[in-house]
Formats: structure tokens, C-alpha cells, sequence
């Protein structure tokens, strides 16, 4: 009963200092939510990026020429096909195209049936006969081009070709059908004139996971001039890559974390003689000191506490159900064709509870230790003080 009573005498003295708790309150939670939002964000884009990778093909065998990548000669599937452990190789067809009209890029993409893509139609059929094609999301609206609409692209010999748009896409994430535009493999091929017996790049089946990484070293050893890449590799780039974009975006608001840290530096350094001599009065009428260290714990924990809950709502809100527009175009990558989608909620509690203990912990210290050198103080000293 008694800690109730201090409980509730800790909450009408933050009423009594309404202004200036409120405007604590209010900077800290600031700092809580932006640092929330780069986390939430970074963690919510990485799921995004494993949840598209699921189903990419467990080795993709690039040709290296000069430091970068090359077209790759078909005539290698059948002695890779041929490595223990190794299902079916396929050669597969694609290239990035620049959109003059509109100033966007596209990833054009070439397929043989419908296995070769892990894609789920929105509407429509994929392309099946020559001169159609299925689009994503940004590209149909960038392009106004529907099912049943005619889009027009200029060929690698300057040529304008019409495609009839038969399928609009979508997948598990925006993030990989939004610029994409799918077309027969024939059609690939023959809009950027690809040489005979070339390919962009392999995609192998390795049967066992575990054998993955010694498919992708045999590869290596027959071929020195390709590049195997594992799916596991793939996911680790994006996953490097969001969290150098989110250190990144850290330091741009590291002036919201200086400010916290003055904060909790000016709680730390000593209370203010309207506090002392309220300690001094508690003690007069016969607090104990370890009262008065759980009062003002009380105290530190509400601010602390309420804040922690309002930044973490902020940025659940601003990262969840705003899409996060103060962070988005940094944390994702910059694109004229940029990928409108919701992400999917994802808390990492690790990260959370990191930042709580972090943040919530050195202010209640900081609002107890001052108050224990007032507590022990005599009364009278305090109050004439």
C-alpha cells in the first residue's frame, strides 16, 4: 500500500512541473522514435530482401571480363549440369533498359515457361507469344500502359517496338516487380541483340543445400573467368547494404542523440533547489531516504517509460503506416522508378530492448543518484539551502 502511495505522490509531483516534464518528454521521445525508425526500418527492409530471396536460384553463375560482368557462353550448362549434386542449369536472359520518356530504368526480364519465375500475376497471363509482355506496378503506372494497352520501347538498334502488355505483377514485395518488365526469352534476345550461345548469367539447382557452397568452388575451378554467386551471399549484401544506409542516416540525426545525452548530462548534474527543498520537507515530516530514492525512481521511470512508449509508437506508425518518408528514400536507395509498398510489421525485440536499456536506465539513474545526495542531507540544511 505503501508503494502505491509513493507511486501516486510521484505522479502528482510530475503534474505540479507540468511544462517542464511535457517539454522532457517531448525530446525525448523525439529521440527514441528516430532512433526506432532507422532500426524498425533497416530490420523491416532486410525480412523484405530474405523473403524475396526465398526462391532465387541457389547459385547464380556470372562471366567476369575486365572487372565486370560479362555475357556468359550457354556451351558451359552441359559440363556444369554434369557436377555431382547439380539439378538443372538454365541460362537465363535479362538487362537493364534506360526509358527516355520518362527518365526511369527498367529490369527487363526473359522467361521460357512459367517455372522460370517465382512471380504472382495480380491479372492477366504471362507472355507467352512474341511481342507480349507482363509489366510491375511502377512501370504500368509511369508508362499508363493496362492489360490489353500497347508499351512502346526503343530496341538496342534504336528501333521502336511494341509490346502488348498481357499481365501486370506483383510478388511477396514490391521491391522486386515494381521496374520490371517481363518478356519471352526470344524477345530479350532480340531486343538487345544479344549474340548466339550468350546468356546474362546461369541459374544453378544444387539438390542438397548444404553441398551449395562446394558447387559454386567446383564452378570457380573449371571456369576461372565466372563469378558463382550463392543465394546465402546474396542475402548478406543486402543485409550489409541496409545497415550501412542505416549507420549512415544515424550519424545525419546523431544531433538528436547529442541532444538526449545533454539531457541526461543536465539531470545528472544536479536537481533544482524547487526539488531539494521538496526532498527536505519529505524528510522533515519522516520520509526515509530510501522513500524519497523510490519517489523520485518513480518519477524517472514514468518520463522514461512514456517516452520509450511514444517514440516506439511514433516510429511503428511513421515506418509501418506512412511508409516512412523522412528516412525511406536513403535506407532503400535512390530511384526514379521508386517501389510504393507497405512493409510488413517486423520487430526486432533484441534491438528494442537494447535501446530501452540504453536509454531508459541512464535516465532513471540520472533523476535517482542526485536526488540520494539531497536525501541524505539534513533537512533543515536542505530547505534553508
Amino acid at each position: 500500500m505503501q508503494r502505491f502511495k509513493i507511486l501516486e505522490y510521484a505522479l502528482s509531483s510530475l503534474g505540479r512541473r507540468k511544462g517542464k516534464h511535457l517539454s522532457i518528454i517531448a525530446v525525448y521521445a523525439f529521440t527514441i522514435s528516430v532512433l526506432a525508425s532507422i532500426l524498425l526500418l533497416s530490420h523491416a527492409l532486410r525480412e523484405e530482401a530474405s523473403a524475396i530471396l526465398a526462391d532465387a536460384p541457389h547459385v547464380v553463375v556470372q562471366r567476369i571480363s575486365a572487372g565486370r560482368h560479362d555475357l556468359i557462353s550457354t556451351d558451359i550448362i552441359d559440363p556444369v549440369r554434369q557436377i555431382p549434386g547439380v539439378g538443372e542449369v538454365r541460362p537465363r536472359y535479362w538487362g537493364y533498359y534506360f526509358d527516355g520518356i520518362t527518365g526511369a530504368n527498367y529490369t527487363v526480364l526473359g522467361i521460357d515457361d512459367r517455372r522460370t519465375v517465382e512471380l504472382e500475376l495480380l491479372e492477366g497471363a504471362l507472355p507467352e507469344a512474341p511481342g507480349e509482355c507482363a509489366v510491375g506496378g511502377g512501370v504500368s503506372e509511369l508508362r499508363e500502359a493496362g492489360i490489353g494497352d500497347e508499351l512502346v520501347l526503343v530496341d538496342s538498334r534504336g528501333v521502336g517496338v511494341i509490346f502488348e502488355v498481357v499481365g501486370a505483377f506483383r510478388s511477396e514485395s514490391n521491391l522486386l516487380t515494381n521496374d520490371l518488365v517481363v518478356m519471352s526469352n526470344a524477345d530479350v534476345i532480340e531486343f538487345f541483340d544479344l549474340p548466339q550461345n550468350r546468356a546474362t548469367d546461369l541459374s544453378v539447382e544444387v539438390f542438397n543445400p548444404k553441398e551449395v557452397q562446394t558447387v559454386a568452388a567446383k564452378i570457380k575451378v573449371l571456369y576461372p573467368d565466372t563469378r558463382p554467386i550463392t543465394r546465402s551471399e546474396i542475402i548478406r549484401t543486402y543485409d550489409a547494404v541496409f545497415h550501412w544506409r542505416s549507420g549512415m542516416v544515424l550519424m545525419v540525426f546523431f544531433s538528436a542523440l547529442i541532444a538526449f545525452c545533454i539531457l541526461a548530462w543536465d539531470k545528472a548534474t544536479g536537481i533544482s533547489a524547487e526539488e531539494r527543498r521538496e526532498i527536505g520537507i519529505l524528510k522533515a515530516i519522516g520520509w526515509s531516504t530510501s522513500d524519497v530514492l523510490e519517489l523520485k525512481f518513480w518519477e524517472g521511470a514514468a518520463i522514461s517509460v512514456t517516452s520509450f512508449l511514444l517514440g516506439l509508437i511514433a516510429a511503428f506508425v511513421h515506418v509501418f503506416l506512412l511508409d516512412a518518408p523522412a528516412l525511406a528514400a536513403v535506407v532503400k536507395g535512390w530511384s526514379v522508378l521508386f517501389p510504393q509498398f507497405r512493409l510488413t510489421p517486423s520487430l526486432n525485440l533484441y534491438q528494442i530492448f537494447v535501446m530501452g536499456f540504453l536509454t531508459v536506465v541512464p535516465y532513471v539513474a540520472s533523476t535517482v543518484i542526485p536526488s540520494w545526495t539531497a536525501a541524505i542531507t539534513d533537512p533543515e540544511e536542505v530547505m534553508r539551502a
